[in-house]
């Protein structure tokens, strides 16, 4: 008899761990609503920015469970500041080194939830072949569904600030320039 109630313990884990997993579901980045932007400033003057044109990546979520995974790839070789000469210079070895780390990338596993909404991701971001824990705080996050593609869509604007030099990106603090730099995401994802 104990075996028995043993085996149907065991068989309603697995049962309630097949629906847990039933709900996760699998969001495709979608590169025409996603951008990773930055910002540092220039010796108290102004403040340069730039954005990566090329990326991509999945989510994946469970909004019943409350937890998720992301991974966005963005391609250095993209970098956008709307001024090539500098683009070139950030893709150099002085700054981000393009040739020897072609990628940033983000892996998020822990999800923060208010209700239904996430409010924060927190997870590894690898710049320049270094890895380092951040968090990324959302502005705002929702899902909908899309009228045009006939699915769902979750998205949210997430903001960070990083310190460079922990990723080897020194270039400039010698001479003044900060180390804090602010990485603001839009991230789009449709549901597969």
């Amino acid at each position: 008899m104990r075996n028995t109630l043993l085996a149907l313990a065991a068989m309603a884990t697995l049962a309630a761990a097949g629906v847990a997993q039933a709900q996760t579901a699998t969001y495709a980045i979608d590169p025409s609503h996603t951008f990773a932007t930055f910002e540092i400033g220039h010796f108290g003057a102004s403040v340069n920015r730039g954005r990566f044109d090329k990326k991509e990546g999945t989510v994946q979520l469970d909004k019943a469970a409350k937890t998720g995974k992301v991974e966005l790839t963005f391609d250095i070789t993209s970098i956008n500041t709307g001024t090539p000469p500098f683009d070139k210079h950030l893709q150099s070895a002085d700054i981000f080194d393009a040739a020897k780390f072609p990628t940033a990338k983000f892996v998020g596993d822990k999800f923060t939830f208010d209700g239904d909404k996430v409010v924060s991701v927190s997870g590894d971001l690898t710049i320049k072949g270094k890895t380092q824990p951040a968090t990324f705080k959302a502005n705002q996050f929702a899902c909908y569904q899309s009228q045009m593609l006939k699915r769902e869509v979750c998205g949210g604007d997430f903001e960070t600030t990083i310190d460079r030099t922990q990723f080897g990106v020194d270039y400039g603090t010698a001479f003044g320039m900060p180390k804090n730099v602010r990485i603001v995401a839009q991230i789009e994802a449709v549901k597969q």
